[in-house]
């Protein structure tokens, strides 16, 4: 499936469900509690987790978790950017040209 695809899908799905029609202050939320999710997996990674209420998991264990939250955060990034009828190729075009730009490539 390629990233349009996803998008589509992404986003009829969260219209199905009625996540879609969360106000974009409220999806930002959900996106912020993702990302903190992310730095909690990444952390699982590099350091672990050091809690005596939870038992040490495999290196794939905690990769499919960051997997997932990437998702996660990945889903409220578009569905953001669909709110305001921007696409994801018209996203990573646009930053691409800034990041040339910036840094003269």
């Amino acid at each position: 499936m390629n990233i349009k695809e996803y998008n589509d899908w992404v986003v009829d799905f969260y219209k199905k469900r009625k996540w879609y029609d969360y106000d974009p202050f409220i999806r930002i939320g959900f996106l912020t509690e993702e990302v903190g999710e992310v730095s909690r997996a990444v952390r699982s990674l590099e350091i672990g987790r050091d809690r005596p209420d939870e038992s040490i998991q495999t290196i794939d264990f905690y990769k499919e978790n960051l997997m997932e939250e990437l998702g996660d955060v990945l889903d409220n990034v578009l569905i953001l950017a669909d709110k305001y009828d921007l696409s994801f190729e018209e996203i990573i075009h646009h930053h691409k040209q800034k990041l040339e730009k910036r840094f003269n490539l």
